[in-house]
């Protein structure tokens, strides 16, 4: 994988520094000694290579040094311009010289992406975690979209069955309706014939004599549940109240009721003591 990004780097860079120094020898070999101007030619691509090199040692350590980094651009920018420059002043094939005067900026920038790279780069243990993770992720989706889809499915055959159900009620209850409307309809007819209603009538009981009643319709219609009745408990007498209530009674006629007597009409009143709590009573006042 290093040696997708770090061999077409180097290429480039071997290729821009040839074609640097060939340009320099060429460019000023003709107003100075060619000697000379290959020392020029070799100290730009010394120069860019130094830099380069030490840029380099720092990325391997985990360092960096915007001022190598800076030269070493500034490298790159000279034998740019030392192109560009040759190509504008060439009297022949200007085009083509100008078209390869960016190789050595190419140059940095294939380099600036291995750096990256470099930064970037996970060793194959963290690569396998992370693709474990990734794929118990999509596996956890997965479930999770099969699932929902299993919930929505049998929703809608819950809601299925219920709308069939519903449906079923409401035409049973229509086929009723109906059937009661014609029975009443018919109810109806044999009420207000003048043969059936006289048929009818004479079945009924009579209300008062030489009364003949009408023969009426059953009712038909909604009916409502009646409450639910429910004995409350009578609160129980004091004594002092019982002994109240049986010499009122007792006392009532002259002579005095016996107790069997009273004993009856405070049954008959409503009031309720039990027989020994009555007795006792009756003795307290008598």
């Amino acid at each position: 994988m290093k040696a997708r990004t770090v061999l077409p780097a180097v290429a480039m860079t071997a290729v821009s520094m040839v074609l640097t120094l060939a340009v320099v020898v060429m460019w000023l070999g003709t107003a100075m000694p060619w000697l000379v101007a290959l020392v020029v030619g070799i100290g730009i691509d010394g120069g860019w290579l130094a830099t380069l090199a030490y840029e380099r040692r720092l990325a391997s350590q985990g360092d960096h040094s915007r001022v190598v980094t800076a030269v070493g651009w500034g490298f790159g920018l000279l034998a740019t311009a030392v192109l560009v420059a040759h190509a504008l002043t060439a009297e022949e094939s200007a085009g083509a010289w100008l078209a390869v005067a960016w190789l050595p900026l190419a140059a940095k920038a294939l380099w600036l992406v291995h750096g990256l790279w470099e930064r970037t780069a996970l060793t194959p243990v963290a690569l396998d975690a992370i693709r474990g993770i990734q794929q118990e992720a999509r596996d956890e989706a997965a479930v999770a979209r099969a699932r929902l889809r299993a919930e929505a499915a049998t929703e809608e055959t819950r809601l299925t069955a219920v709308t069939e159900a519903g449906a079923r009620v409401a035409r049973v209850q229509a086929t009723t309706a109906d059937t009661l409307a014609k029975a009443w309809s018919t109810l109806e007819s044999a009420r207000a014939g003048q043969d059936t209603g006289r048929a009818l009538t004479s079945v009924t009981t009579r209300v008062t004599p030489d009364v003949t009643p009408r023969w009426e319709l059953p009712v038909w219609g909604p009916s409502e549940p009646l409450p639910n009745r429910s004995l409350e408990a009578v609160p129980a007498l004091t004594d002092e109240a019982l002994d109240v209530i049986v010499d009122e009674i007792r006392t009532s006629e002259t002579p005095a009721l016996s107790y069997r007597e009273m004993a009856t009409r405070f049954r008959a009143a409503g009031h309720s003591a039990s027989e020994v709590r009555l007795r006792a009573a009756w003795k307290r006042v008598a």
